[in-house]
């Protein structure tokens, strides 16, 4: 996650993600920002939606507003703007640069575990997604979550939230590929899919975390139409291959 990317189209339909699994506050998340500098690209720039109330706004009104609000804030406070703004009902925020340096990475990741031990559900949003074939330490590294790091959220107990950016690649094979990749990290999990134009969000419901996250996954799939964000359980068995 960058500053500039506050207000963008991607990260309205984030949010509205996040405020639906929080079942108006009642299912708590940690959102780890993963934060990484800016880096001077034109990332981050769409927003022409925030012009056009008519066909955006009623997806959610209350966050549209919040978002047209956090756009004109210099890059610095766009952020600050969102986590004090309450658009994530009862949210905990980690907001720490993540370092690429292999252990001051994993001396951050475990001061964000230890902030988010009451938490029911962690938000984890790398710019890029899982892990790929970078290893972790070296440059760029924190773009990404790696598997490992995962598991230790998930073996303490918490359900997960991951987002994910599409590679150039065909999207079935590679959302089943996903899928298959962090089973293989919580067997015993419910996993829900959600995708947007160019992004997508993997939800793993640990058995131990409350029943009304399952509950609010359930409801989040069939709340917007596939112009916005659609959802699905992922029933299949590890290991399955996806058909037509």
């Amino acid at each position: 996650m960058k500053h500039q990317y506050v207000g963008d189209i991607s990260d309205y339909r984030k949010y509205a993600l996040l405020r639906a699994l929080s079942w108006a506050g009642a299912n708590r998340i940690g959102v780890c920002w993963m934060l990484a500098p800016s880096d001077g690209s034109s990332d981050g720039g769409k927003l022409a939606y925030l012009q056009q109330p008519e066909w955006f706004r009623h997806f959610d009104p209350e966050l549209f507003d919040i978002l047209a609000h956090a756009a004109d804030e210099p890059d610095r406070r766009r952020l600050q703007a969102i986590e004090d703004s309450g658009t994530v009902p009862g949210a905990a925020y980690f907001n720490e640069l993540l370092p690429d340096e292999l252990s001051a990475r994993t001396a951050c990741l475990g001061r964000c575990q230890a902030a988010f031990q009451s938490v029911d559900l962690v938000f984890f949003d790398p710019d890029n997604g899982l892990e790929t074939s970078l290893p972790k330490g070296r440059k760029n590294s924190s773009k990404y979550l790696y598997l490992n790091e995962m598991a230790a959220f998930y073996a303490s107990g918490k359900s997960l939230l991951i987002y994910q950016h599409f590679p150039r690649v065909e999207r079935r094979a590679f959302l089943a590929s996903c899928v298959e990749r962090l089973r293989g990290v919580a067997s015993d999990a419910l996993v829900w899919t959600f995708t947007t134009a160019h992004v997508a969000f993997f939800l793993v419901v640990h058995p131990e975390s409350p029943a009304r996250l399952a509950v609010a996954a359930t409801e989040t799939c069939g709340r917007w139409g596939e112009d916005f964000i659609a959802g699905r359980y992922d029933d299949r068995p590890r290991g399955a291959v996806p058909t037509n």
